[in-house]
Order: structure tokens, then sequence, then C-alpha cells
């Protein structure tokens, strides 16, 4: 299968949006060709402001434009708005609801050799955590432009979070997204992998391999949406599998696998395993060798299901 880039196909699609609703706006903090929200100053440069190195001026601008009318797309990467910029989106944007839209890229570890300060490994677990705050994590390019579309029509601040890294299509014909849902990408009742953004890859490639290896029908629920977070799915995989596995590009505090835990630990009916950064700093390297040796790989999902199955509840 040929990989695409979610950045280049993310670009390409604002520009697209741009020319259906004139009410878009884009803000860039001096990362347009990493964003790729070039293409959208190529197409609309009237409707672009780059704020330059000024991640808390580009909010505030947002949240003047949204005032006024606009629908702001502010861009960036994610360790830099989510970190640098906090105050004033929580401040200035989620306490009065504004509607601004945060696309970051690089999120994760997909900065690879950029090194511990690009990546974004907390990031989910801020922004889940600040009221008012839709969270959208996609993970394949149909599931991008699904989860772009959904956060154009909602009424309010939404972070979407890209990676950096080119990406196998997941999504199939009939696979939609709704802000609030997982997707089955597989069903299956002996255990369940919930994945977020681009590792709902390695998650379908891991219970493709349990069911070749070892007969085992593992259910596959990629939660694009980490917030709202679909309770309802989540409580039928405890119930129905009584093992969960969850895997994020993102520490295992606060994020995907902690929002899963809540849910499920109310029940208290399933057994969980979290994949993610293990609550450590990530080094420097490229992307593929980052996921490996933070134990983010189809033959550490398989291992994790493998140990959760010889288990008694």
């Amino acid at each position: 299968m040929s990989k695409r880039s979610l950045r280049i196909e993310y670009g390409a699609y604002l520009a697209e949006l741009g020319a259906r609703n004139p009410d878009i706006v884009v803000l860039e903090g001096d990362l347009k060709a990493s964003t790729q929200s070039v293409r959208f100053q190529e197409a609309f440069p009237d409707r672009y402001f780059d704020v330059g190195v000024a991640e808390q001026n580009m909010v505030g601008i947002a949240a003047g434009l949204s005032l006024s009318g606009k629908i702001p797309f502010a861009h960036s990467f994610a360790c830099f708005i989510s970190m640098r910029a906090l105050d004033q989106v929580r401040t200035t944007v989620a306490y009065p609801r504004l509607n601004v839209k945060f696309v970051v890229s690089h999120g994760g570890i997909s900065a690879g050799s950029a090194g511990t300060t690009h990546h974004s490994t907390e990031d989910i677990a801020i922004m889940r955590a600040i009221a008012n705050m839709t969270v959208l994590v996609p993970g394949d390019v149909a599931e991008m432009k699904q989860v772009v579309e959904a956060a154009l029509n909602l009424d309010g601040p939404v972070y979407i979070r890209l990676s950096a890294a080119d990406v196998e299509d997941v999504y199939g014909p009939n696979d939609r997204f709704v802000v609030g849902k997982a997707t089955t990408l597989a069903t299956g009742d002996d255990a369940a992998i919930i994945t977020t953004g681009t590792l709902a890859y390695e998650g379908i490639c891991a219970a493709k391999r349990l069911r070749e290896e070892d007969h085992l029908r593992v259910r596959v629920l990629q939660m694009a949406s980490v917030k709202p977070l679909d309770a309802a799915a989540v409580l039928a995989a405890a119930e129905e599998t009584g093992r969960i596995v969850t895997v994020e590009e993102h520490n295992i505090l606060g994020g995907l696998g902690g929002a899963v835990s809540e849910i499920a630990g109310e029940i208290g009916k399933a057994r969980i395993r979290r994949i993610g950064i293990r609550d450590c700093f990530c080094g420097v390297g490229t992307a593929s060798y980052l996921m490996k040796e933070n134990g983010l790989t189809v033959e550490n999902i398989v291992e994790a299901v493998k140990k959760l199955l010889e288990r008694k509840v």
C-alpha cells in the first residue's frame, strides 16, 4: 500500500473548503510549509495571516476574528499550541466558547529528529481537560477530511491533531466519522483494541495477525473523537470482550488510555492495557525508530492482547 501525507492532503482540503466558505480565515505561526496552510495562502492571500513566532498573539487574533463572525483556523505544531499558547487557548477561546479551530501538525513523536522540544506527548491530556474543547485525532486522509468538515460545522473550539508522518489508508468507503462516536474498523468479541490517530493502522494489522495466527476475533475501534468520547462503545467493548488494549502516540497518562479507563473503571468488567509513551520524554531519531523504541508497533499490540487473554478476571 502507498502512504499519503496527512499534512499535504489537509492543506489542499483546507483550500477547497475556503473556496466553499468565504468566512474561513487562516492564521499561521511561521510554519506554513510544515502545516501546509501555505496552500490556503496561495489561494486566498487576503484571508491569511502569518503572525510569525507569536503563538499566544495568534490565538488572541483568532478570538477576535471569531467574535467578528469569521471562522478562524489557527495552525502551528501541536507542542506550541497546547503548551506555549495554553493560557490563551483556555481563557481567551475555550472559556467564552469561541468558534476557533486549532489544527496542529507534528502530533505525538512524529517530529522525529526535531527532538523532545518538538514532540507533543501531553497535548491530548491537556486539551481534553479544558472545558468546552472538542479534541479530534484523525488516523488517515479520509478520516481527516471528515474530521475537518465536522469541526467546521461545529460551533465552538476544536483541537485537531495531525501527524507529520505519511500514513496508510484505513477508512473504507462506508466508514463515517461522527463527533462523539467510535468507528468500528473490525468486529470481534475475544478482545478489543481502541486506537486514536494514525495508530489505527497498527491496530488493524494487529487484529488481522491475531485472527490469522491465533484464530482470535478482535474488535478494533478507532476513536478519532477523544473528547467527547464514545462511552457507549467503550462500555460495550468492556462488557462484551472483557479485555481492552488502548493504543496512542501520547503519554499513557491522561490521553486515550486514561479516558477509556475512566469509563470502563465505572463498571469494573474489563482488564485494560494502555500502549503509549510510558510517562517519559522521547529522544531524537526518525519517527519510525521512535515508534519502535517506545513500543508502538503491531508486535507490541499483539503481545498486549495475548497477555490480557492469558489472565483470568
